[in-house]
This record gives C-alpha cells, sequence and structure tokens, in this order.
C-alpha cells in the first residue's frame, strides 16, 4: 500500500473540511425551511382544513350520537 506524504494528507483534511462545511450550510438551509410552520401551513392549506373538517365533523357527530343515547335511555 502507498504511504501518503504529509502533504497529501493535509489536502485530503482541508478537502473534506471543505465538503463539510457545505454539507452543513445545505443541511441549516433545509432544517429551516422544514421547520418554517408558516410556510408548511401555507404550502398545506387545502390538506389542512380537509382535516379540519372531517375532525369537525367526527367530533361533532360523536356529541350528537352520545346525546341521542342520553335521550333514548330516559
Amino acid at each position: 500500500m502507498a504511504e501518503r506524504t504529509a502533504e497529501e494528507i493535509r489536502r485530503s483534511i482541508e478537502s473534506n473540511r471543505a465538503e463539510l462545511a457545505l454539507s452543513l450550510e445545505r443541511l441549516r438551509g433545509e432544517v429551516a425551511e422544514v421547520t418554517d410552520w408558516r410556510k408548511q401551513l401555507v404550502r398545506h392549506q387545502r390538506t389542512i382544513v380537509i382535516g379540519a373538517a372531517v375532525a369537525g365533523f367526527v367530533i361533532g357527530g360523536g356529541f350528537a350520537a352520545l346525546g341521542g343515547l342520553r335521550r333514548r335511555r330516559r
């Protein structure tokens, strides 16, 4: 196996350090985008409205059903 010189090792370390810095900046950008809840609300607005409507319908129907059961028992 060929031995690397000290200069080759230094260049390799610097290259790895530069790649790591770029990867870290890219990751910071992605994390900032994913955790921006206002942007996510705008992006998924239709899905959120549909989910809220379904949840309201289910909860409202559940309360109505419970009220109907209570009235029948009396």
